[in-house]
C-alpha cells in the first residue's frame, strides 16, 4: 500500500514511539489520526503534523468500541498502545492483571477484528500493524504479564496474517528489541547484557512504514545478536533462560505498577 494520501490511525500516539511513527507517516504523506489518553500531548503533536485526534483509554470498553467504529474507516491501523512495568510478584493484584490484559491484548484484538471485518466486507485495501516486542518471542524474569500479552499479540497477528492472505487486508507483527530514548525499555531501568545493542524510535517508525507498504508477516527492529538470542529462547527456553541468568539479564531498578499510566499515552 502506498502511504501517501492514506488515512492512518496510530494508538498510543503521544508516547515516544507513537510520536516517532506519526511524524514519519506524516512525512510520507499520510493523514494521521492520533489516539491515546493524553489529550494535551496528542493535540500538540497533531498541530505539528496536521493530524486529527481521537482521545481513547483502551482500558475502558466503551472507549475501545468508540475507537473501533472510527478506526474501521481508515486505511491503516497501527496498534501501538501498551503498558508495562510488572510489579513484584508479591504485590500483583487482579486489577494489575486486568489492566495489562485490557490495554495490551484485548483492545488491539478487538480493534483489529473490527477493522478487518469492515475492509474485507467492503473489499477495500487495509493494513493492520501490531506493535509487539521481542518480549513476545522470549521471556525474561519480572516481566510476566508483559511477556504474556506480547506472546499473545504475536500469535494473534501471525494468525491474522495467514487468515487474511488473498484478501485486501494485510496484517504484520512489528517486534522492536531494546529501544533507547523512548518506550518500555527506556523507562524500565533494565540493564542489558554486555554486547547487546539498542535501536531508536525512528527505527521502529521505519519498521511500521515497511509493514504498511509491503505487508510481511513480521518485521524485527532489533540487531542480529538480539534476534539470535530470541530465536534460541523461543526454541529452547530452558537454555535461553540459563544464558540470560549467566549474562545477568533482567536486573532492573524499581518500577511503578502498570496501573500507573505512562505520561504521554
Amino acid at each position: 500500500m502506498d502511504i501517501a494520501g492514506r488515512r492512518v490511525c496510530v494508538t498510543g500516539a503521544a508516547g515516544g514511539l507513537g510520536a516517532a511513527m506519526c511524524m514519519l507517516l506524516a512525512q510520507r504523506g499520510a493523514r494521521v489520526m492520533l489516539s491515546g489518553r493524553n489529550e494535551q500531548a496528542l493535540a500538540a503533536l497533531a498541530a505539528e503534523i496536521g493530524g486529527e485526534v481521537v482521545v481513547a483509554d483502551l482500558s475502558r470498553p466503551d472507549d475501545v468500541r468508540r475507537l473501533a467504529e472510527v478506526a474501521s474507516g481508515v486505511d491503516a491501523l497501527v496498534l501501538n498502545a501498551g503498558v508495562g512495568g510488572d510489579p513484584p510478584l508479591a504485590d500483583v493484584t487482579q486489577a494489575d492483571v486486568d489492566d495489562v490484559l485490557d490495554v495490551n491484548l484485548r483492545a488491539p484484538v478487538a480493534l483489529a477484528v473490527s477493522f478487518a471485518q469492515a475492509h474485507v466486507a467492503n473489499d477495500t485495501l487495509g493494513a493492520l500493524v501490531f506493535i509487539g516486542s521481542v518480549a513476545g518471542v522470549t521471556a525474561t524474569p519480572g516481566s510476566r504479564m508483559y511477556n504474556a500479552t506480547k506472546f499473545g499479540l504475536r500469535g494473534f497477528a501471525l494468525s491474522m496474517h495467514q487468515e487474511l492472505h488473498g484478501s485486501p487486508v494485510t496484517a504484520t507483527h512489528v517486534a522492536p528489541g531494546f529501544i533507547r530514548d523512548a518506550g518500555m525499555f527506556a523507562n524500565s531501568g533494565m540493564e542489558l547484557p554486555p554486547g547487546v545493542r539498542t535501536a531508536t524510535p525512528h527505527d521502529v517508525a521505519r519498521g511500521v512504514v515497511r509493514a504498511i507498504e509491503r505487508g510481511p508477516a513480521e518485521v524485527f527492529v532489533a540487531p542480529t545478536e538480539l534476534r539470535l538470542g530470541a530465536a534460541l529462547s523461543g526454541v529452547m527456553p530452558g537454555l535461553g533462560a540459563a544464558v540470560l541468568r549467566r549474562l545477568g539479564a533482567g536486573t532492573r531498578r524499581p518500577q511503578a505498577s502498570p496501573r500507573t499510566p505512562p505520561p504521554a499515552d
